[in-house]
């Protein structure tokens, strides 16, 4: 499966558009990260804990967009986008969505 940000694949054409394939996942803190990382916001520096907190929610967001292109049964997702955005207090929501495309 072929994930790209460009509104085509290198090298290939696209024989159809299948539709908007997206994935999203609701991430949320927890206690013991909000304390490591409440020291940290006061000392300086990257908050490590939260960075990896949003890394594991993006790779799980392109995960199940990427099935849901499968299911679709494209070869492709072309324009694929990020966003996040907060939900509820402590948490976030990262969605990922694209055009879900077959391949010539």
């Amino acid at each position: 499966m072929e994930i790209v940000t460009t509104d085509t694949v290198a090298g290939e054409d696209i024989e159809e558009s299948l539709g908007i394939a997206r994935g999203n996942t609701v991430e949320a803190r927890n206690v013991g990260r909000d304390i490591t990382q409440s020291i940290r916001n006061l000392t300086g520096g990257e908050l490590k804990g939260y960075s990896e907190l949003l890394t594991k929610a993006r790779n799980e967001a392109l995960s199940r967009m990427e099935s849901e292109a499968e299911s679709m049964g494209a070869d492709a997702v072309v324009n694929v986008r990020l966003e996040t955005s907060g939900i509820v207090d402590g948490g976030a929501e990262v969605i990922a969505y694209g055009t879900a495309v077959r391949l010539k």
